[in-house]
Parts: structure tokens; sequence; C-alpha cells
């Protein structure tokens, strides 16, 4: 049988504990604080690549017009895509090493990483979640006992890495034509640009109403849930959300490892700010898009 040797965590995305906040009771701690900072700047970076790459796609409808001379032209709309571009690929480049790192860290081989219990790969538990959460939908059965991670959170896991694939590679094609038309024809740039293009439009969209409705608009959690960025959430919200999660830790003894201070008041209001900010750009694109689609579409 393996075994795996995870001294500080008991999954990835679960550090040593930190000390810092001043909360009288004390909060479970989800994201270790790298995990919380390439979100952050992912974020940011998507923002960023959404708001310019939406500008250049529909430029003949005023709302792009508007925004190109609040980036100070479609030209310098530009600069600030591949700018952005560049982040996205750091964030994927760090978080593939720091996959790297917790697997010599934690775990004796790749298999028991891969298909462990705490594994992002899709497993017949998720399969088994899904229908009982349709069943959970129309009253015929509970809710599923989630653990560690939900097929959703799993199904946008490894959307990013399609996204980077996909739009990263015909957006770098577009970016070196020169370099690329080497080695493939010219006419692939046109495919590339058809692609790049409604990826792009697919992600924006798929960003700014599932993901979002999953993160910030289920009940349980309307209407913002602030989990992702500070680290923390409650015992409470952990047995309800995931309860195999929490059951599994106390059986192993391990829950106390993972309890941490809140963060002060101070931290949460700024957090919060940052998080409705995006919250309303994402939603405000979405509809930008409708209304191009349906009224100004070229």
């Amino acid at each position: 049988m393996e075994t795996t040797k995870k001294p500080d965590s008991t999954s990835p995305g679960i550090s040593a504990p930190e000390t810092q906040g001043a909360g009288s009771e004390k909060q479970f701690l989800r994201f270790k604080r790298l995990n919380r900072i390439l979100h952050i700047v992912m974020i940011v970076s998507f923002m960023s690549l959404a708001l310019t790459g939406m500008t250049l796609k529909f430029a003949y409808t005023g709302w792009a017009a508007f925004l190109s001379r609040l980036f100070g032209g479609f030209e310098s709309a530009g600069y600030i895509h591949r700018l952005a571009a560049v982040a996205m690929i750091g964030i994927f480049v760090t978080h593939i090493v720091d996959v790297v790192r917790m697997k010599k860290q934690y775990y004796t081989s790749w298999r028991s990483f891969i298909f462990g219990p705490d594994s992002m790969l899709f497993n017949g538990k998720d399969l088994r979640d899904l229908i009982g959460n349709f069943k959970w939908f129309v009253g015929r059965g509970p809710r599923p006992a989630y653990g560690r991670w939900t097929y959703w959170e799993k199904f946008d896991y490894f959307a990013v890495f399609w996204g980077i694939a996909v739009i990263g590679s015909t957006g770098l094609t577009l970016w070196f034509p020169e370099f690329f038309t080497r080695f493939i024809p010219g006419s692939f740039l046109n495919v590339a640009t058809i692609i790049h293009s409604d990826e792009a439009l697919l992600a924006v969209g798929f960003i700014f109403t599932v993901h979002f409705f999953n993160t910030h608009l289920r009940p349980e959690k309307f209407p913002m849930d602030i989990v992702v960025f500070t680290g923390r959430m409650t015992l409470d919200e952990l047995k309800e959300d995931k309860p195999a999660e929490y059951e599994a830790l106390v059986n192993a003894g391990k829950l106390d490892e993972y309890l941490v201070e809140q963060y002060p008041p101070v931290v949460i209001k700024v957090t919060r700010a940052f998080a409705w900010t995006a919250l309303c750009i994402g939603f405000s694109i979405v509809i930008w898009i409708i209304y191009a689609m349906l009224f100004a579409y070229q």
C-alpha cells in the first residue's frame, strides 16, 4: 500500500497555519497565501484581458469606443492586453511549479498525488455528487456531502488549462506572426483570429455568469464569498460546504492544525471592496456583450 507524507497539509492548497488577525473565533485555513495571491493577480489580468479584448472585438459599439478612450486608444488597449497575457502565463507557470513542489513535499508518488482523495482530477464521487445534486435540486434526495473539491470547482480549475492552451497559443501566434508563419501557413492566422476571439468570448461569458453564480450567487453564499481572498472560512461553513472534508480532518485529529485567527475588520472591508468591484465589472461586461450581439453586431 502506498503511503503519503503530508506533515502540515491534508491536501494541495492548505498550508501551515498563519497567525495574523484579531478575531475572537478561530477559522479554518482553506487556501494558502500563494494561492490567494495568484487568484488575485489572475482576476486583475483576466479583467484586463476581457476589457481590452472585448473593446477590440466590438470596436464598432459606443461602449467599446468609450472604453478605448479610457485605455488611451485602441493601440494602448492592445499593449495592456499583451501585458495582461504575460501576467496570466506567469501565473500558470508559477502554479505548475508549485504543484510539482507540493508533490515532492507531501506525496511519495505521482500516482498518489493525482489519484488521491484530494486530487483535482474527476472521479466516481464527482459523478455521484452531480447526480445527487440534481436530485437535491428537485427535492428527491439530500445534499451531497462534498469533500475538498466539488465537481464544479474541478471544472473551473481545468478550464484555465484549456484557456491557456487554446486562447494562449492562438494569442501568441497573432502576437508574433512573422515567427510562427515560418512553420505554419499564413492562412492559419485567420483561423487563429477566429479561435482566439470566439474562445475568449466563451471564457468571458462563462466566468462572469456560471462561475460567478457558483461562487457568489448561490443562496448559501449570496451575495459574496470571500474565502478565496482571505483563505479562511468558519467551521460552520466548512461543516455545511465540505462535510466530507470536515469529517476526514476530525477523524484524523488534524482539524486544530488548520485553525487560525480571523483577519481584522479593515482587511475584510478592503477585500469585499475589491471583490465587489470585480463582480460589478464582470456583470457589466456581460451586459455590454449581450447589447453588442443583439443590437449592434457587425
